[in-house]
């Protein structure tokens, strides 16, 4: 059935940066914010813009991902006209092979957007946090006759070279993409977010997959292909909150951002009026036991505090046991801190245990990543 904007997903990287966290769970089904998956995000935001279609490429560790995804029912994408579907890397007749690269991964599913039919194609990252709707990014697209429009993101220009920089003149058609300069003339970062015109990305990709010299990749290769070709590309400027959640002190960040004073983030809608929409995990409500004490913090349903938070983000199913303190921590789902520990300035994975008497902590503006688990033997 033709469909005017499909969704694709990016979400099968390794997150090799966050460690002990992605060891056998895919970076987009990381934990956040207390009651979320980062993966939450980009499906949310499809949600809100009404694109009805939306397809999640996976690569590593896809099962959990498969798994938390589903039929696209937590998003409201799995209705007689909507249709959220998982693709990895499947065997075909020239084999089987991981995806290679961006740019391959959609090369590799060319077949589903072919059946789809679309007008335009939207592609995202999975592992970004951030809320919005599409709709003005793809008006901008139509309105402008664009090929290609890519959302950018005002950087400090002394942070502009860690990133693939897109040069603009005065009406934001693209006119250089600069991969990670060494002196950046400008401070547009691209967010990895593009909206294309599907037979122009089509035919982008087949010519991108004949290059046996090419990364495959679209900041690398198939943007500067297309501004090499004269395509119009344009640049969508993003004014919300954004944050790549790539490392341990980066998701740290992130989740504090949801706390104090500046909090960027609220739970309720996420700038703007956009809702977030997760699993529903049934828990037990929270419970603040007598004597415990807990300031500036979230706290989700299923935790029982017995001791003292501070400023701190407390997911599902933790239990802080009485004369234990957490400060300017995660902790991330059914984890325990048992009496009298310390967890201070750190993230604490899923499942972990911070025994009783010990220290969790990390000085100035460091963060330390716990990730202990009881075997039944222990």
């Amino acid at each position: 059935m033709s469909q005017k904007i499909v969704a694709m997903i990016l979400a099968g990287g390794k997150g090799t940066r966050l460690e002990a966290l992605t060891k056998k769970v895919a970076k987009p089904a990381v934990s956040f914010g207390a009651k979320y998956r980062i993966i939450d995000f980009p499906l949310s935001n499809c949600a809100n813009s009404h694109i009805n279609t939306v397809g999640v490429l996976m690569q590593y560790e896809s099962v959990s991902l498969d798994e938390y995804i589903g039929n696209g029912e937590k998003w409201g994408l799995n209705g007689v006209r909507s249709l959220t579907t998982t693709l990895a890397p499947r065997q075909t007749e020239e084999g089987l092979s991981w995806y290679k690269g961006t740019a391959d991964a959609i090369y590799a599913n060319i077949d589903f957007l072919d059946q789809c039919d679309p007008q335009y194609v939207l592609i995202l990252s999975g592992d970004h946090i951030y809320s919005t709707s599409y709709d003005e990014m793809l008006k901008k697209h139509i309105d402008n006759k664009a090929e290609c429009t890519i959302a950018v993101y005002e950087v400090p220009i002394e942070e502009a070279s860690r990133f693939g920089i897109l040069v603009t003149d005065k009406k934001d058609n693209i006119v250089e993409f600069q991969e990670k300069p060494a002196h950046p003339t400008s401070n547009l970062a691209s967010m990895g977010i593009y909206i294309f015109s599907y037979r122009t990305l089509r035919k982008a990709l087949i010519k991108d997959a004949e290059d046996e010299n090419s990364s495959h990749d679209f900041g690398k290769n198939i943007i500067p292909m297309l501004l090499g070709e004269g395509k119009k590309l344009i640049a969508y400027r993003y004014r919300g909150y954004w944050k790549d959640v790539g490392t341990i002190k980066s998701l740290h960040e992130a989740n504090m951002d949801l706390i104090g004073d500046k909090a960027d983030l609220n739970f309720d809608y996420i700038m703007g009026g956009y809702k977030v929409y997760s699993a529903d995990l049934w828990s037990t409500p929270q419970y603040v036991g007598k004597g415990a004490s807990v300031s500036d913090s979230l706290i989700n349903q299923g935790a029982v505090i017995l001791g003292k938070v501070k400023k701190s983000v407390i997911s599902n199913d933790v239990v802080i046991e009485k004369g234990a303190v957490v400060e300017n921590s995660v902790v991330m789902p059914n984890v325990r801190i048992e009496k009298n520990a310390v967890v201070k300035n750190a993230v604490v994975a899923p499942d972990s245990i911070v025994f009783a008497d010990s220290s969790v902590v990390a000085e100035g503006d460091d963060v330390v990543l716990y990730a202990r688990k009881v075997k039944s033997h222990e």
